[in-house]
């Protein structure tokens, strides 16, 4: 009966996630992993004792994330990202090469103010609406939206609220936000210069000289950010830019609260939350929108998702998966904070390309709770789990779901980019990129906190 068990949970998280990457007529990704749970639960390798524990670590993360979302919906209503855009072009001053990095400090910006998934869904139109709009032709376009996808997705690295799955492995590890901060967001930064630094290098032959200064039609109009004076159909564009900066800025002040949060050990989703509601009410005040539209556009599916995979997760814990990972991996990194970050961190690249960085993580962290190791060993490995799952995973197209979301949306942008040609640049850049953030990890935790956490 035993043995039943442990194959119909290896069988079922194995189809579960060949459906979430296949998504067969375009199905919801929470759909085949709600009944993979369902039939893990049923098979008796997750209890429902265990069902209560599941929910208990994902609630913060997932009512942190699903906060952020909404704010990102209510910026779009504003007409703030196209904005951006229009920004970007002007920023640009009709160089490709200026605009290449101007693209990618957005996209870092976005998933640090937003999410890793919202940046990816929020960005990616917009850069391809630009991009047609200044007439590129196709390899001209793929600089911007390949590099563009790449940083945004290793950017939620640096700090824990850009990521759920993030947030789900610091509930497990017991990690505040604010020391996963500071442990991770210098390696991690420069991590991220460097990938952008190797990504500028393999597309410098192709970025266009020149660009277009001048673009138009990028701004919805469909609604409007400021009350225009009596007889005037729109504000100044430096009253545009005041409210936009406004917004901005807000929205930078509520994600400083929850690190400020963290460090009181307020929960940091109650600041997201909070956060969130007053920027629904000023949109209210401002544009006459009922936050009642968030019932619909918010997608509630993430939560769904989230709580079924880390179910399905759970029941390969409890079938000895991580047994054995503990026993193959306990003495490659025990003793040598060196060999923690960087064979950690390998090890969560490797599984991240070939299960997705979601699972993947979920396994890999759970793994090191159940490791004989010292408290700084701990903290060094978790976060080269999630070097490994954010950045080592774009190495192909299946490792995150936010690159499978990216390529998705570039097609239908009419954008052409087969797996080949994402796989013939990420071999050249996730690598090494990978690599050094590994071992730069080590030396600023050693430097940083070597003394204070080894006791």
């Amino acid at each position: 009966m035993v043995h039943l068990t442990v194959w119909i949970t290896i069988v079922t998280f194995l189809v579960t996630l060949g459906l979430i990457l296949w998504r067969p007529k375009g199905i919801n990704e929470a759909i085949p992993a709600a009944i993979g749970a369902v039939i893990v639960v049923l098979s008796g390798s997750v209890s429902l004792s265990d069902l209560g524990i599941i929910s208990e670590t994902i609630s913060g993360a997932a009512i942190t994330i699903m906060a952020t979302i909404v704010m990102a919906i209510v910026l779009e209503s504003f007409g703030f990202f196209s904005w951006m855009a229009e920004k970007l072009a002007e920023r640009a001053k009709g160089s490709g090469i200026r605009l290449f990095w101007y693209v990618n400090l957005l996209c870092f910006l976005m998933t640090l103010f937003f999410n890793n998934d919202g940046s990816i869904l929020i960005t990616t139109p917009i850069l391809v609406m630009l991009l047609n709009n200044m007439g590129l032709k196709n390899h001209q376009k793929i600089p911007y939206l390949l590099s563009g996808a790449l940083i945004a997705t290793a950017s939620s690295a640096p700090i824990g609220v850009s990521n759920i799955v993030n947030l789900i492995a610091l509930k497990i590890v017991h990690m505040d936000l604010w020391l996963h901060t500071a442990m991770m967001f210098v390696p991690a930064t420069l991590g991220l210069l460097l990938l952008t630094w190797f990504l500028f290098l393999r597309f410098k032959k192709i970025l266009p000289k020149t660009v277009p200064t001048n673009v138009s039609g990028l701004t919805s109009s469909k609604y409007h950010p400021l009350k225009p004076a009596k007889g005037v159909e729109h504000p100044s564009e430096k009253a545009r830019s005041r409210f936009m900066r406004n917004v901005l800025l807000f929205v930078f002040a509520v994600r400083c609260s929850l690190f400020v949060a963290s460090f009181l050990g307020i929960p940091v989703s109650l600041m997201a939350v909070i956060g969130s509601l007053i920027l629904l009410a000023w949109r209210w005040a401002y544009l006459k929108i009922s936050p009642a539209d968030m019932l619909k556009k918010t997608p509630w599916y993430i939560i769904v998702f989230a709580f079924c995979m880390y179910t399905i997760i759970y029941g390969l814990n409890n079938i000895g998966l991580t047994d054995w990972l503990i026993g193959f991996m306990e003495p490659i990194v025990s003793g040598s904070l060196l060999h923690a970050s960087v064979m950690m961190g390998v090890l969560l690249s490797v599984l991240s390309n070939i299960f997705n960085n979601h699972p993947a993580l979920m396994v890999g962290t759970l793994t090191l709770t159940h490791m004989d190791l010292s408290l700084l060993e701990l903290k060094i490995a978790y976060l080269a789990n999630v070097i490994g799952s954010d950045m080592g995973s774009l190495l192909l197209p299946m490792g995150t779901l936010a690159t499978l979301m990216w390529m998705h949306i570039v097609r239908k942008g009419k954008v052409m980019i087969s797996w080949w040609e994402y796989i013939k640049i990420t071999v050249v850049v996730i690598p090494p990129a990978t690599l050094f953030t590994l071992v730069v990890l080590y030396y600023w935790v050693s430097w940083l906190f070597g003394g204070a956490l080894s006791h």
